[in-house]
């Protein structure tokens, strides 16, 4: 919680895994796929990512929070269920903005579920990412034909044409926070680089 704001829970978390899901599903085929994360939350985005992605994959997560690794590490490793000992992850402790920065084309897939999209509550600074500059610096992390993938808690025409502005061809997922089809409905949005 951030006051009376809930960032993470571990009871609804379909959304997270169909941010990864929907990522995977369009990187079918592609060779050693390298992915960045952007939050580790309580790990739903990443375990469902190594799901799907081949033995010969790179997953980068970026979390802000050295707490929240902490807690997946410790009292909390029984959620990540193993994911942060495969041999295809690697955790940053920093901001995803500063990765998607240093890097040029270096990523097939960038997936941000950071401060509840492109509304940001709890991070000034997170508006950076969803800036049209900050979507300029991913759409230049990502290799030709790479996707962003962001989560959101809910609709943005906005952002959305911030997107295309940017120069991405967009799709938007919709995706109820329960697996059952209830719940809260988030919104994710595939960002693909031409």
């Amino acid at each position: 919680m951030s006051g009376g704001i809930e960032l993470m829970n571990s009871r609804m978390s379909n959304s997270e895994k169909v941010l990864a899901s929907a990522a995977c599903e369009r990187l079918a085929g592609r060779p050693a796929v390298r992915m960045l994360i952007g939050g580790l939350g309580m790990g739903f985005t990443l375990r469902a990512a190594l799901a799907e992605l081949p033995r010969e994959a790179q997953v980068v997560v970026a979390e802000l929070v050295p707490a929240v690794v902490a807690w997946a590490l410790g009292p909390m490793a029984h959620i990540f269920e193993g994911s942060l000992e495969d041999p295809r992850v690697s955790i940053e402790e920093c901001d995803v903005g500063r990765l998607i920065g240093e890097a040029s084309g270096a990523y097939d897939a960038i997936l941000l579920d950071v401060d509840n999209g492109p509304g940001g509550l709890s991070r000034e600074e997170n508006d950076s990412l969803y800036s049209s500059e900050g979507l300029r610096a991913a759409a230049k992390a990502l290799k030709p034909g790479g996707l962003l993938a962001v989560w959101s808690s809910g609709p943005s025409n906005e952002f959305a044409k911030r997107l295309r502005t940017c120069g991405y061809q967009v799709e938007e997922v919709r995706a109820h926070a329960n697996r059952k089809g209830r719940g809260a409905r988030h919104v994710i949005w595939i960002a693909t680089r031409p």
